[in-house]
């Protein structure tokens, strides 16, 4: 079974914007591209899993957060980096139509996580989730991983409610150089 890195996107990889989803709104956090670089250097795979409820509230396609994804990946090979795995939720409970309704994949429940296991031989037990969020903090808990919370993003406010066992460093190149 592999090792794995789950990463948050939004606040984690890239500067938190409410609902992105254009590649002209993208910007990586200073270092995650680095961050992803030396974690792929280091024999680990690279899964994403983010919620994207703004396709469930009509704002976006699955489509356009396919494409922002590709973009990303552009992006990354720039630095000699790349992303194994893109995971998202397109649910939420407020959406629209067929995208409202509850699921497993929404974080803070590991859904994704567990999804990116079956489909990658991940060992979950050895695998770690980074995010900016509690919820992040939960998927991974609940996957049966570690858990390093970013301060980038929400993470600097969600500080003083991750538990005990959840590592806190200032960004992504932070947390990664942590693990390595």
């Amino acid at each position: 079974m592999k090792r794995a890195v789950f990463l948050d996107r939004d606040g984690t990889i890239n500067i938190e914007k409410e609902y992105l989803y254009r590649a002209e709104d993208f910007e990586f956090i200073p270092g995650a591209a680095e961050a992803i670089r030396l974690l792929n250097q280091a024999g680990l795979l690279v899964v994403v899993v983010t919620n994207q409820s703004g396709v469930a509230r009509g704002y976006y396609t699955e489509d356009d957060v396919e494409l922002l994804h590709r973009h990303i990946d552009r992006e990354l090979a720039r630095s000699d980096a790349h992303v194994d795995a893109w995971l998202f939720c397109p649910h939420h409970p407020d959406g629209n139509g067929s995208y409202a309704l509850p699921c497993n994949c929404r974080k803070p429940l590991p859904g994704m996580l567990q999804e990116a296991a079956r489909r990658y031989d991940i060992d979950l037990g050895n695998s770690v989730m980074i995010g900016d969020k509690r919820a992040d903090i939960e998927a991974g808990e609940a996957a049966g991983g570690r858990t390093i919370l970013v301060r980038t993003g929400y993470g600097a406010d969600e500080e003083p409610y991750v538990g005990p066992h959840t590592v806190v460093c200032d960004d992504l190149l932070a947390a990664v150089k942590s693990l390595l």
